[in-house]
């Protein structure tokens, strides 16, 4: 790269026997901002992404700030596309400094842990993708060109986390119309999901650290509430108030 510490490229212009240049359209042109802490990352960075025509490559990306003066041009989309340190704290620092002087900025991590309590923590942090370390340039500039269409970026089995646990919080996000109108706690709520499945007291006690008496109460103070007579009746009143029981 001989010490180039940014490099920049023009738009493609569209063309009808250009193919890639109908793709490009979609998203308009986009700065990325790239981050290494090696001047081998970088330069890998700059080959994948440099050559294309619709990107403007900010190298050397250090803060916001400072990488906003370096850049040329307006652009539809700006995405920060940066290796992970491999420490989360760290990564998710960073991001934020980026994000409280971008809003709208769109962040491409590359080699993250693979840690499913990481993977979420990234999430909840603002990151909007996620590639190996080693992804090719063609993975990386398809990820870029994603993020660009506001689209998301992670593998599959990433994905079923995702799933997995928007799932569990269904069992465990409160109502607001069951507590308004007949004022289950957020705690009365989370049984709800269990009360079809047969569970006796115990297993319910057990499934939450509870105790078997404190389920007990909860259960009866629902009924008071509800003014149902027994659990199926609970999850029937639930239901009619929206709750995914």
């Amino acid at each position: 790269m001989n010490g180039v510490a940014r490099a920049r490229v023009g738009i493609l212009e569209t063309s009808s026997k250009n193919p890639k240049a109908k793709e490009i359209s979609k998203t308009g042109r986009i700065r990325v901002y790239a981050h290494a802490d090696t001047v081998f990352l970088q330069e890998r960075l700059a080959r994948a992404l440099g050559s294309e025509k619709d990107f403007e490559v900010v190298m050397e990306a250090a803060s916001a700030s400072e990488s906003r003066k370096n850049a040329s041009s307006c652009a539809e989309t700006e995405i920060l596309v940066m290796f992970s340190s491999g420490l989360v704290p760290e990564d998710l620092h960073r991001v934020h400094g980026w994000k409280m002087a971008m809003q709208e900025l769109k962040v491409l991590l590359l080699g993250a842990s693979q840690n499913e309590a990481d993977f979420l923590q990234y999430v909840r942090g603002g990151i909007n993708g996620f590639l190996p370390a080693d992804s090719a340039a063609k993975e990386l500039v398809a990820a870029v060109r994603d993020l660009g269409n506001r689209d998301a970026v992670c593998s599959g089995a990433r994905c079923a986390i995702l799933f997995r646990y928007f799932e569990k919080e269904a069992e465990t996000l409160p109502s607001a119309a069951l507590h308004r109108d007949r004022g289950l706690t957020r705690r009365e709520q989370q049984l709800i999901p269990l009360l079809p499945r047969g569970l006796t007291n115990k297993e319910i006690a057990n499934h939450f650290s509870l105790s078997e008496q404190t389920v007990k109460n909860h259960l009866y103070r629902m009924k008071r509430k509800i003014g149902a007579h027994g659990r199926l009746e609970i999850v029937d009143v639930c239901r009619q108030h929206g709750f995914p029981a």
